[in-house]
Formats: structure tokens, C-alpha cells, sequence
């Protein structure tokens, strides 16, 4: 194992990132069709497709909130509404690069991020990054949840692909 250097420890960063970006591709990827608008038990306003833009524009709202000040491009957001899976899976690459400025841009300022008004995690980019996975990972399983209670049940290949961050980590080369 290499010696934990600022360099190493962000080229691990940046593959975590890619690799969390893959799981949430992966998941959309391989969500039946009839899924799609299946509304939420409970919340039947929400459905998964809105979950899915969801993903997508957050990640767009922390661009615009701590990257955009400082020259890092904000993706456009998806309507929730409308948004198709493929449609989604490109704005989801957009979003991803623009996480990646971000945990760039933190690397290069001594792994801090700017801070912004209204900011509910620690400045590093560390904590960033945990943060993101973990939202992201939240909604994953609000989704593979959804699925089953209506009806959907995903392959067991597809439940335990988003556990098999070895293997998502090589189809995006890391």
C-alpha cells in the first residue's frame, strides 16, 4: 500500500467519487421502464423518476451554491417531471464531472472548499465527499425499496451489482 500522501489521498477521492457516480448510473441503468412513474406510497406526488432528477439536481444546487463563485460550470438541472432515464444518465455525467471540479478545486486549496450561507457540513473536501455518498446511498435504497413494494422487484444481480464498488470501480477505470 502506498504511503498516505495529500496526492494519494486525492486520487482515492476522486476514484471514491467516480465509483459512487457509477453505482447511481448502474442503478438507473437498470431500473425496469414500468418503475419510472410509479408514485411513492405515501408521498403520491413523488415518484421514482422524481427521486432519480433529484440526484442529479442536487448535485447541481451545491455547484451553483459553493463552485459557481469561483468559475466551476453548473450543470443545468432535469425536470423531474419529464426527465427520461437516458436523459437522466447524461445530466448524471454533467452533475459528476462538476462534483469532480469541486473535489479538485478543494484539493488545490489545501482540501478546503469554499464556504457558502447556508452549508451543512464541515468545509473539507473529505467531508464533502461523505456527504454526497451518503445522500446519494440513501436514495439508492429509497429506490431498490420502491421497487419492491410496487411490485418491482429488482434482480438480485442488480441489488448486489451496487454493492460491488471493486467492480463498478474498473468499468470507470480505477
Amino acid at each position: 500500500m502506498p504511503t498516505l500522501t495529500a496526492e494519494v489521498l486525492g486520487d482515492s477521492l476522486v476514484a471514491a467519487w467516480k465509483t459512487n457516480n457509477r453505482v447511481t448510473t448502474y442503478l438507473i441503468e437498470n431500473l425496469p421502464e414500468a418503475l419510472w412513474d410509479e408514485r411513492v406510497p405515501a408521498a403520491p406526488g413523488r415518484t421514482v423518476r422524481m427521486i432519480g432528477a433529484h440526484l442529479h439536481n442536487n448535485r447541481c444546487m451545491w455547484i451553483k451554491m459553493v463552485g459557481k463563485k469561483v468559475g466551476i460550470a453548473v450543470p443545468q438541472p432535469v425536470d423531474r417531471l419529464s426527465v427520461s432515464p437516458s436523459q437522466l444518465l447524461a445530466a448524471l455525467d454533467r452533475s459528476s464531472r462538476g462534483i469532480l471540479d469541486m473535489l479538485l478545486l478543494g484539493l488545490e486549496n489545501g482540501g478546503r472548499l469554499p464556504t457558502v450561507a447556508w452549508q451543512n457540513y464541515p468545509s473539507d473536501v473529505v467531508h464533502f465527499l461523505a456527504y454526497h455518498v451518503a445522500h446519494e446511498g440513501h436514495h439508492r435504497g429509497q429506490i431498490v425499496m420502491l421497487a419492491r413494494q410496487l411490485g418491482h422487484r429488482l434482480p438480485t444481480a442488480i441489488t448486489t451489482g451496487l454493492w460491488q464498488w471493486s467492480k463498478r470501480a474498473r468499468e470507470v477505470g480505477q
